[in-house]
């Protein structure tokens, strides 16, 4: 005879109490979508590698993002592309008044006031080595200024009107440099400052690169971002830039790093947790349904359902249009 401890299935035999058995549910609001600003104010350029994704010029921004927020669409993160300009190896393009990230935020934030705008601040895309700071002359990281150039470019995104700033870069310092940054220019209390606290030298980068033409000139990316293997230093990252000031704890990628996000769940049990589903977890969800292996939706959902069983409590990620639609059905 069965011991009546072992039936569980009771507990999850139709659809609503399946339900029930989780935590937490995706919603819309937890949704933030990554876009690409192209320099080219009417472009709409479809990239490759990231299945339904274009660059988009600011004029055409309207129509593209005016559909989404009448279907739930909470908030963005804007990632520029300047592919009409020359690059330095500074990053001057990245804080240009002028330039595509600057232009949008303006323009979102007269076409949709309720939409919660972030910006991603890194110099990658913008400087002519095409890595995350400013060089030695031997090619490695000079800390300081890196730091210092960073947060001038995460102040300047927060006067020109962002909601958040969101430092992808790595560098050590920068969380708390843009903290102060945000203070000195009164703008403490008025913009969200989202950390990419976790952030690992991943292989699942590729279409991103593509999409915003940050690949590296030359070497990698190893001595900034996090080793995937360091679990420790992860968690120590997530504590510095907590103790920083950060206001929201970022791991990148997500799928491969759930035993992070859980961990940082942890060390950081008050902030919200936000985890990126990256162009390459994207782009092998999208090849696994056209080669037949899985459902797009089930395994979309599958995914990013199991990020916030780990944990998170923010998602971005690609599929939030499609997201959109589905959770509304």
């Amino acid at each position: 005879m069965t011991d009546i401890s072992s039936i569980l299935q009771g507990g999850y035999q139709h659809p609503v109490s399946r339900a029930w058995q989780s935590k937490r549910q995706l919603t819309k609001s937890m949704l933030m979508y990554p876009i690409f600003i192209s320099d080219d104010p009417d472009a709409e350029e479809v990239m490759t590698t990231l299945p339904g994704q274009r660059r988009w010029g600011v004029n055409k921004l309207e129509n593209f993002i005016g559909p989404l927020v009448k279907k739930g669409l909470a908030s963005v993160i804007l990632f520029g592309v300047p592919m009409k300009v020359q690059k330095d190896p500074r990053g001057t393009l990245a804080d240009d008044p002028e330039g595509p990230v600057i232009l949008a935020v303006k323009k979102l934030r007269e076409l949709f006031p309720s939409l919660f705008i972030a910006c991603d601040v890194c110099l990658c895309e913008y400087t002519s080595h095409g890595h995350c700071g400013i060089l030695h002359d031997d090619g490695t990281i000079n800390t300081p200024p890196s730091v210092a150039r960073i947060a001038e470019v995460a102040v300047n995104y927060a006067k020109a009107g962002a909601h958040c700033v969101a430092p992808s870069d790595m560098m050590d310092g920068r969380i708390k440099a843009i903290k102060q940054g945000l203070i000195d220019a009164g703008l403490g209390n008025k913009c969200t400052l989202m950390s990419y606290s976790a952030k690992f030298a991943s292989s699942l980068y590729g279409p991103f690169r593509d999409a915003v033409l940050s690949a590296p000139s030359f070497g990698d990316r190893k001595c900034y971002q996090l080793p995937p293997t360091a679990k420790g230093l992860a968690r120590r990252a997530i504590q510095r830039d907590t103790a920083e000031g950060a206001d929201i704890i970022m791991v990148k990628p997500a799928l491969p790093y759930l035993d992070i996000i859980s961990d940082a769940a942890q060390v950081a049990a008050d902030h919200p947790i936000a985890c990126y589903q990256v162009s390459g977890e994207f782009a092998m969800v999208h090849a696994g349904a056209r080669a037949g292996v899985y459902d797009l939706r089930t395994m979309a959902f599958e995914t990013v359902e199991s990020m916030i069983r780990a944990g998170a409590t923010i998602i971005l990620t690609y599929f939030t249009p499609d997201f959109l639609d589905w959770l509304d059905q």
